[in-house]
C-alpha cells in the first residue's frame, strides 16, 4: 500500500506536495519521494523513512516547479531496505517521464521479459513501479504519430498499459514540458480522487490517494478518477480525461474501508468512517444472534482504526464502551512494519493499556481485522496482565485466510493467523477466550448500505478470489518462495548478464 500526489498549480507545490504527504503518512513509512517539474526540467528528493525525516529545508528549496508528483511507500514488490526502491521512478525516452504508483502488478515478471527482450528497456530495479513506467513509456512511444505529444497520443498508451499491465494500479505521471497524468487500473482496486481549485489565473487540480488529501489543502474534491480512466492536465491548465480499458469494472478492495483509509475520507462517493460505523453495528448483531452467552462488561477498541466499530457495537448492544489503551503517536502502524520480530516489539512500545478499565471485568476487545495474530497476542496478553477476568476479541473484518496480491504486504498463507484454522484454534493461538469474526456477506452489506451503487468488492484476502484472473496456485507458490528466500527473486533484467566493475 501506498500513498501518491500529483498538482499542477501556477503556484509552487513543493510545500503542498509535502504536506500531502503528511496527510498520506498512514500510506506508507518506508521511503518517500518528491518530484517538481520547472518547465522541462525534474527536480528529484526521494529516501528511506517518514516525510518528516527524509525532507529537510535544503531538499526542499532544490524543489522548485509549479507541478509535481509525490510518494509515500509501503513495500508489497521489490526490496524494502534499497534507497533505489524509493519512488516517483524516472526515465528519459521517449520523453522524459517521472512516475509513482499504488498498487501491484501480478504479472511483472512477464513485463520484465517483453521490456527485455521486445521494447529494448532496461529496467534496474525490483520495482513493479518501473515497470510500469517502462511500459507506459514504450506506448507512449508507439502511440506518438508527429513530432508533437498530444492529449490523443497519452490516452493512447495508456490504453497501451491497460492490455499489458494486469493487477491493481493507482498512477500519478508527470511528462516533461507537457503535464499531469493520473489513471487508475481497470477494475479500480486501489483508489483515486481528483480536486480542483479555481484561482485569479484559473483552474488548478490535484490528484490523491484520498480525499482527506485534497481537501486538506484548500481543494474541492470533483470526483473519484474511473476505473480505467486517465486524466491529463496539461501545463497549460487544460483538462482531458478519456476511457482507456475496454469493459471496466468497478471492484475497488474492500480492505481499503476496513483498515488503511483514513476514517475522514471519502473514497468512491463511500465515507470511510461511516462504514466502520457500519461494520461495528453488523458485527453488534452477530454477538446478539451467537455470543449471547458471553458476559461482556465492557467494550475496548485496540485504536485507532477500529474506534467507530467498537463504539457503534457498544451503542447496539447497550455495553460500556471505554479507552482502555493509550497509544503512543511517535510509533509507526505495526502492521506495515516489515518483520514479525519487529513487529512484535513495537506493540508494547506502541499501546500502553490503563489498569482501572481492565481489572476484575469481562472485556471485548474491538480491532478492525487480525492478519498474522502477532499484535492480537501481545494486546490479549496486556489485558490480562492489566487484570481482566476475560478477553474475548472481535474483529470488524472477516477471518484473513488467503494472501493479497494487489498491493498489500500479506502474500504467503504461512504468515496469516486464520489459514487452515478454525475460529477455536485461533481463539487459542492468540490467548483470547473467544474471537469473534465478522462474516463477509456482512461486511459487504455494511459498506454497500452507505453506497448502494457499488456492487461488487475485491475482497481476495477474505474468499480467495482474485479478481484479474491471472491469480493462481503456481503464482502464489512462487511468490511465497521468493518471499521465504527458498526461490530466487525475479531479476531486475532478464537474460542480462553485465560485469559493472571497471575495465583496465
Amino acid at each position: 500500500m501506498c500513498g501518491i500526489v500529483g498538482i499542477l498549480s501556477s503556484q509552487p507545490v513543493n510545500q503542498l506536495l509535502y504536506d500531502g504527504l503528511q496527510l498520506l503518512q498512514h500510506r506508507g513509512q518506508d521511503a518517500a519521494g518528491i518530484v517538481t517539474m520547472d518547465g522541462s526540467m525534474f527536480h528529484l528528493h526521494k529516501q528511506l523513512g517518514m516525510v518528516r525525516d527524509v525532507f529537510r529545508t535544503r531538499d526542499m528549496r532544490n524543489l522548485v516547479g509549479n507541478a509535481g508528483i509525490a510518494h509515500v511507500r509501503y513495500p508489497t514488490a521489490g526490496s524494502a531496505s534499497s534507497p533505489a526502491e524509493a519512488q516517483p521512478f524516472y526515465v528519459n525516452s521517449p520523453f522524459g517521464i517521472v512516475l509513482a504508483h499504488n498498487g501491484n502488478l501480478t504479472n511483472t515478471e512477464a513485463l520484465q521479459q517483453e521490456l527485455f527482450l521486445d521494447d529494448l528497456r532496461h529496467v534496474n530495479t525490483g520495482s513493479d513501479s518501473e515497470v510500469l513506467l517502462n511500459v507506459l513509456a514504450h506506448e507512449l512511444q508507439d502511440a506518438v504519430q508527429g513530432h508533437r505529444l498530444t492529449a490523443k497520443d497519452v490516452f493512447t498508451a495508456v490504453s497501451g498499459v491497460h492490455r499489458r499491465c494486469k493487477g491493481a494500479y493507482a498512477v500519478v505521471a508527470l511528462i516533461a514540458g507537457f503535464g499531469l497524468l493520473a489513471f487508475r487500473d481497470p477494475n479500480g482496486i486501489r483508489p483515486l480522487v481528483i480536486g480542483g481549485v479555481d484561482t485569479e489565473t484559473g483552474p488548478e487540480y490535484m490528484v490523491a490517494s484520498e480525499s482527506v488529501a485534497v481537501e486538506a489543502l484548500g481543494y474541492q474534491v470533483l470526483r473519484d478518477v474511473a476505473p480505467g480512466e486517465a486524466v491529463l492536465v496539461t501545463s497549460r491548465g487544460e483538462l482531458h480525461s478519456q476511457q482507456c480499458a475496454i469493459n471496466p469494472s468497478f471492484t475497488p478492495c474492500i480492505f481499503e474501508y476496513v483498515y488503511f483509509a483514513r476514517p475522514d475520507s471519502v473514497m468512491d462517493g463511500t465515507s470511510i468512517y461511516e462504514s466502520r460505523l457500519r461494520m461495528g453495528e453488523y458485527l453488534a448483531e452477530k454477538i446478539r444472534r451467537e455470543y449471547a452467552h458471553l458476559k461482556i462488561d465492557v467494550v475496548i477498541p485496540i485504536p485507532d482504526t477500529s474506534r467507530p466499530s467498537a463504539m457503534q457495537l457498544a451503542f447496539r448492544l447497550g455495553l460500556n464502551y471505554r479507552e482502555g489503551f493509550i497509544k503512543n503517536r511517535y510509533i509507526g502502524r505495526t502492521f506495515i512494519m516489515p518483520g514479525q520480530a519487529v513487529r512484535k516489539k513495537s506493540v508494547r512500545q506502541k499501546l500502553n493499556a490503563m489498569p482501572m478499565e481492565f481489572k476484575g471485568k469481562n472485556v471485548l476487545l474491538v480491532d478492525d481485522s487480525i492478519v498474522r495474530g502477532t499484535t492480537s497476542k501481545e494486546i490479549i496478553q496486556m489485558a490480562r496482565d492489566a487484570g481482566a477476568t476475560a478477553v474475548y476479541f472481535a474483529s470488524a473484518s472477516p477471518p484473513v485466510r488467503y494472501p493479497n496480491v494487489y498491493g498489500i504486504d500479506m502474500p504467503t498463507r504461512r504468515e496469516l493467523l486464520a489459514n487452515g484454522r478454525s475460529d477455536e484454534e485461533i481463539a487459542r493461538e492468540i490467548g483470547a477466550d473467544a474471537v469473534i469474526y465478522q462474516d463477509l456477506s456482512d461486511l459487504i452489506a455494511a459498506v454497500r448500505s452507505v453506497n448502494p451503487s457499488i456492487t461488487r468488492f475485491d475482497a481476495s484476502c477474505f474468499d480467495g478470489c482474485y479478481i484479474t484472473g491471472d491469480v493462481d496456485e503456481a503464482y502464489l507458490s512462487r511468490l511465497e518462495g521468493q518471499r521465504d528466500g527458498s526461490l530466487p527473486a525475479a531479476p531486475a533484467t532478464p537474460q542480462m548478464d553485465l560485469n559493472l566493475a571497471s575495465s583496465e
